[in-house]
């Protein structure tokens, strides 16, 4: 009885040793959540401005200004330095440029929190890692406490078994009154 009593408590004892741990979250859904109109809106201008399309039509609207001016088909706005040309490029660059480093300073802090995020991941990973070297620490001991038991019982039968073939051997050489042909062959254990 009392070894099934130990058993129910080494099930118990492991029983014990399982942890919960708080779910991974979902960085690209929290920054999602996180923007506002004007977030995407600027975002969206970034990656235009970043886009060969974008080189491109621009590069079309210069070329077609320039053009107007010179050919002379249209009463000409700008006449040769292009001062008003230059004066729209640098004032679409400045707004360009600020809509641009809107958009990377969201980038700054989306990698903040992927930065977070992997330090939190990693403190986890760490914390799990703990609790199994624990668990299988306890493992360890449970396993040795098995085997000493399992040792103990061995030595204990050997112990019986010895003393039993004594017994057998007490009684063949103890001289009896029984017939020779009755007599039973002594019993054996092998040893371990």
């Amino acid at each position: 009885m009392s070894i099934a009593r130990e058993i129910e408590d080494i099930a118990r004892d492991l029983i014990k040793h399982q942890h919960d741990h708080p779910p991974v979250r979902d960085l690209n859904r929290e920054i999602e959540r996180r923007r506002t109109f004007a977030d995407r809106v600027a975002d969206d201008f970034a990656r235009l401005v970043g886009s060969w399309v974008f080189v491109l039509v621009q590069i079309g609207m210069m070329v077609v200004w320039v053009g107007l001016n010179v050919v002379n088909l249209l009463h000409p706005w700008d006449r040769y330095p292009f001062q008003f040309l230059n004066f729209i490029v640098s004032l679409e660059a400045a707004l360009w440029v600020s809509v641009v480093l809107m958009a990377l300073n969201r980038i700054a802090d989306r990698d903040r929190l992927r930065a977070q995020q992997d330090y939190e991941l990693n403190v986890k990973a760490e914390e799990e890692l703990k609790a199994l070297m624990n668990h299988l620490m306890h493992q360890d001991e449970i396993l040795l406490q098995i085997v000493n038991r399992l040792d103990r019982g061995d030595r204990e039968m050997k112990r019986l078994a010895r003393r039993l073939e004594d017994v057998i051997e007490a009684r063949n050489q103890a001289p009896s009154g029984q017939a020779a042909g009755s007599e039973r062959p002594p019993i054996s254990v092998p040893a371990p």
